[in-house]
């Protein structure tokens, strides 16, 4: 059948019958392309995350031509639908109660290369994000953040702080080397206590 060209192949066992329109064959949206990798056996194994989260949350205006999943064990980059998908490793267990508190520790981890806006606005939006969370929330977010990068601790920590300044953010400050300091270009009128943190 994929020869005959009714349908096509997405992946090693996975196919679709693709649809066609006057401005020509429409693409499976994206959580069908990857689905058997974020799912398996009914258990979440990875999320999309990076330009995904960034287009979703409005960091970026940019649709994102490549897919980045958050995967426990990485594997090697792959292709589908001429769409590069690409791993990053998630120290943490990811469930899918917690994905929503992953993505937003990855916005902090990739906060660098977060495009269209400047460092201030995106911090702007992730600290309004950041302030809708639940209580609970806040503290499995600190939680998790610990087997994140020191950058992220301490981004973190300061937009807490900024948030409330009688966060207690005692474990993500002991976590973090007092001499290492993140060049992130953030003015102090949005993380007021940044110097804290050794954010530049």
């Amino acid at each position: 059948m994929v020869a005959a060209g009714k349908i096509r192949q997405m992946s090693k066992g996975r196919f679709y019958k693709q649809e066609i329109t006057e401005f020509g064959e429409i693409q499976p949206d994206t959580f069908q392309i990857v689905k058997d990798l974020l799912e398996k056996n009914g258990k979440i194994i990875g999320y999309l995350t990076g330009y995904t989260a960034f287009n979703e949350w409005g960091l970026t205006a940019q649709t994102p031509s490549a897919l980045q999943i958050g995967v426990a064990n990485v594997k090697r980059a792959t292709k589908r639908n001429d769409c590069e998908i690409s791993f990053i490793k998630q120290q943490n267990v990811i469930t899918k109660e917690n994905i929503p508190l992953l993505r937003f520790l990855d916005c902090l981890r990739f906060f660098k290369i977060i495009p269209d806006l400047t460092p201030d606005e995106t911090c702007r939006r992730l600290l309004l994000k950041l302030k809708a969370l639940a209580t609970k929330q806040r503290e499995e977010l600190k939680e998790l953040s610990l087997n994140y990068t020191p950058q992220v601790i301490a981004l973190l920590g300061a937009m807490l702080e900024t948030l409330n300044p009688e966060e207690d953010t005692s474990a993500m400050w002991d976590a973090l080397n007092p001499q290492t300091s993140y060049k992130l270009s953030v003015s102090d009128k949005i993380l007021f206590n940044q110097k804290r943190w050794n954010i530049k």
